[in-house]
């Protein structure tokens, strides 16, 4: 009997298969690589707000404090947006007139605060304690990148659990002391020690850092 399928055919079926495995696999490439993208974790998102704030100006040019705004960041999980009347501390006295704090002047005379848009959005089943991190040697600088120098709030870092584990796992490099939580440029001691050591004055141990429930609950 004569055979149904000439002996290419064999050839032709290796190479189909070898095609859809390439396939596969190049998708599979295509996926990951557009997950860990800024497409999708959002690193150097600068939405439109109401007012254009600068910390580049307030920060880096002013010098103010985060906590003269985030005054609750120390004993909050929530870092708080700044009320109207902290705003007008300054702009009662200064740039009284600046068209692009017209929105600031209304919230006032309204007693409506204003819509910011939320830069740093996590998911809402991540449970995430601004006052954990900064009373434990956390820096502001390390989630939120140099603000001093930004014009425009933008997002730096991913936010995704492959990074915040990134830390969770070896916190030392990226401790400080609490009266450099709030300054921008800190340069840690190359040695190591000064991590270590704060990570036992914090009292910070890894294994627990690395529990689901600490993130998750």
């Amino acid at each position: 009997m004569a055979p149904l399928f000439r002996r290419r055919a064999n050839s032709l079926a290796v190479v189909i298969l070898v095609g859809i495995l390439a396939l596969l696999v190049a998708i599979s490439v295509f996926a990951y690589v557009v997950y860990r993208s800024p497409y999708q974790t959002d690193v150097g998102y600068a939405p439109e707000q109401p007012v254009p704030f600068s910390h580049q100006h307030h920060v880096g040019g002013l010098g103010l404090d985060c906590r003269y705004c985030h005054s609750g960041v120390e004993t909050s999980d929530f870092a708080g947006i700044p009320p109207t009347l902290t705003c007008m501390t300054c702009h009662s006295q200064e740039w009284t007139n600046a068209e692009m704090l017209a929105p600031v002047r209304q919230s006032l005379t309204t007693e409506t605060p204003l819509s910011w848009t939320r830069v740093h959005d996590l998911a809402d089943y991540v449970y995430f304690s601004h006052r954990a991190h900064v009373n434990n040697g956390v820096g502001c600088e390390s989630c939120h990148g140099r603000v001093d120098k930004m014009p425009m709030t933008v997002q730096k870092a991913p936010l995704t659990m492959k990074w915040c584990l990134s830390c969770h796992r070896n916190p030392a490099p990226n401790l400080r002391p609490l009266d450099e939580i709030t300054s921008m440029g800190y340069s840690p001691a190359t040695d190591g020690a000064s991590g270590q050591m704060l990570m036992q004055r914090y009292r910070i141990h890894p294994d627990t850092l690395k529990e689901c429930a600490t993130c998750h609950r």
